[in-house]
């Protein structure tokens, strides 16, 4: 999520359509307009026409990060909204998302703990099933 949302010289003024950013990032324009609706994106209007700016565009790219990193809308929105242009420096935004990761793994470790406690819990069940359909057949 360090992606700047200064746009670089390459984009410097270039607009997108909700077509053009769906296509480039494999979301639906249903998805964009989700996070429209969430006050995630802003575009301006040009009529019923939404222009989305480089800025956007960016935006976008770490909305989509996050949710593949497992954070939350809420989440992913802290993080951007860290952001501050006018301070070439990011530290506050890197730092809140170096926490989240810190976060997001311990969350994951429990997890995976939880789910090894659940196999072992199930192989229990399994052997004293397996067991007690041998001593039935047994006294058959």
């Amino acid at each position: 999520m360090s992606t700047s949302l200064q746009s670089d010289k390459r984009t410097a003024g270039k607009t997108y359509s909700i077509g053009e950013l769906a296509r480039e990032l494999d979301v639906t324009t249903r998805t964009i307009r989700f996070y429209e609706d969430m006050g995630l994106l802003m575009p301006q209007r040009r009529g019923q026409t939404r222009i989305y700016s480089p800025a956007d565009r960016v935006k976008l790219k770490l909305i989509l990060r996050g949710k593949r990193l497992g954070f939350s809308l809420n989440e992913s929105r802290e993080l951007i909204e860290l952001y501050n242009p006018s301070t070439d420096n990011n530290v506050k935004q890197l730092q809140a998302l170096l926490d989240k990761i810190d976060e997001k793994r311990a969350q994951l470790r429990q997890q995976l703990h939880d789910i090894e406690v659940m196999q072992l819990e199930l192989d229990e069940a399994e052997r004293r099933c397996k067991a007690s359909m041998k001593d039935i057949r047994a006294a058959e």
